[in-house]
């Protein structure tokens, strides 16, 4: 088979989509890539071949002033998620995307369209050319529902209350996605232009794709998503690739892993405070800044590394505990490989992924604003309590099981397939 698949230099959400392209190019499949030029040679690891988007925004360097969103300008989370709406999912990128795809489609012959599940506008240049198309989404399902609550840090409904509760948070999720700024009507601008009917709702783009593909822990994902072309696969385990070798801090005390977001949410003050703790207490500490932030920024102590980056499933198998803004990347890695997490969320939807860590058992959260006595004293407690672990080790052996079954492969080569359903080559 032969796969578009349509991606962004989106911090956390890249890694999956690469493991994407990788498990295809492993299974004998040719993978085309689009996506930004700081992506070219993580994705030329995976064995596919990277094609720039001609007019799409996009970063083409590693620079601050290239972050496509610059979402740490915004002074809230909702202002956050209408930047993204304006700067990615709709409004004039949508009508770039889409034409990109389009062009693409149009030039030769692909089988499937998978798109970061953000990239609507990838998703109508492939509905438009009537190609199969998959919405990959590396998190728990975000968008508007009637059975479930409107914002993850509130727990599933239990009652006719808690019901009507989820009912009222669709509603309103829907208005401030549809009209604030005239989301629905920027995206529906763009579908005319490609031949398309209108959506009723923004993210009704979701419904027209053959699947959507939930990157995440059913198990973790709760109450799970009603819509019927969504499918569970579990996670993508997939790491950015590093160089050279990690020498960990001497000793056998515990291992606490520190990783804040991979993209730019100020949090360089934070991550001293952190190593300030973790110099403090009896364990080894490594912690991974990420490229937006200089490891020199970050005081070491002789029990703590300061790195740009390492590979987690590595320091994971040997991990004690594992310090993260919960994104959900970091976070899901953690849980499937059995571990706590110790959740200090920075924005976007990790107050909601720390929420539903901390109902799961798995998981601790405290204040991003929290002094290095605060984080030491929620360390030790995390690495004194067996709750949490326990509580790790059960869900996380839940996805690894889900990871086992091959959903993920399944169902996209069925996607591909499902445009040659009388070719037996193809079926």
């Amino acid at each position: 088979m032969r796969y578009l698949l349509a991606i962004w230099d989106g911090g956390g959400a890249t890694p999956p989509n690469l493991g994407i392209a990788r498990l295809l190019v492993d299974h004998g499949h040719e993978v085309v890539v689009y996506g930004d030029p700081t992506l070219a040679a993580d994705i030329a690891a995976t064995g596919a071949i990277h094609r720039t988007w001609p007019t799409a925004p996009q970063r083409r360097s590693t620079s601050l002033d290239d972050d496509v969103l610059k979402d740490w300008e915004c002074r809230t989370q909702i202002g956050a998620g209408m930047r993204l709406r304006d700067r990615l999912i709709s409004g004039p990128a949508a009508s770039r995307f889409a034409a990109d795809v389009v062009a693409a489609l149009d030039d030769e012959p692909f089988d499937a369209v998978l798109a970061d599940g953000i990239l609507f506008g990838a998703l109508v240049g492939a509905e438009a050319r009537g190609i199969p198309t998959v919405a990959m989404i590396g998190s728990v399902y975000v968008a508007p529902s009637r059975v479930r609550p409107p914002a993850g840090r509130l727990a599933p409904a239990r009652g006719p209350q808690g019901r009507a509760r989820d009912r009222a948070g669709f509603v309103l999720a829907n208005l401030m996605w549809d009209h604030g700024g005239g989301g629905l009507r920027s995206l529906n601008r763009v579908r005319a232009e490609f031949g398309l009917d209108p959506l009723r709702h923004l993210w009704e783009q979701w419904e027209r794709a053959e699947r959507v593909l939930l990157l995440t822990g059913s198990a973790f994902d709760d109450p799970p998503a009603e819509a019927p072309n969504v499918r569970y696969v579990g996670p993508v385990l997939e790491d950015i690739p590093t160089e050279g070798v990690l020498e960990l801090p001497p000793g056998d005390d515990p291992l606490v892993v520190v990783g804040l977001s991979s993209s730019y949410m100020q949090q360089s003050a934070l991550l001293g405070r952190i190593a300030r703790a973790l110099s403090t207490l009896p364990v080894r500490g490594v912690i991974t800044t990420g490229p937006a932030i200089d490891p020199a920024e970050i005081d070491s102590a002789p029990n703590v590394a300061v790195v740009r980056a390492a590979a987690h499933n590595e320091l994971f198998a040997n991990a004690d505990l594992v310090i993260t803004h919960a994104g959900h990347g970091t976070l899901i890695k953690a849980i499937a490989a059995g571990l706590p997490s110790l959740c200090i969320p920075l924005g976007r939807d990790q107050t909601d992924n720390a929420a539903r860590a901390a109902r799961h058992g798995v998981a601790m959260v405290i204040s991003r604003r929290s002094d290095a006595a605060t984080i030491a004293e929620a360390v030790n407690r995390m690495l004194h309590e067996p709750s949490y672990r326990a509580a790790a080790e059960a869900l996380g052996e839940q996805i690894r099981a889900e990871i086992a079954t091959g959903a993920a492969l399944t169902e996209l080569e069925a996607a591909a397939a499902a445009r040659h359903p009388l070719d037996p080559r193809k079926a």
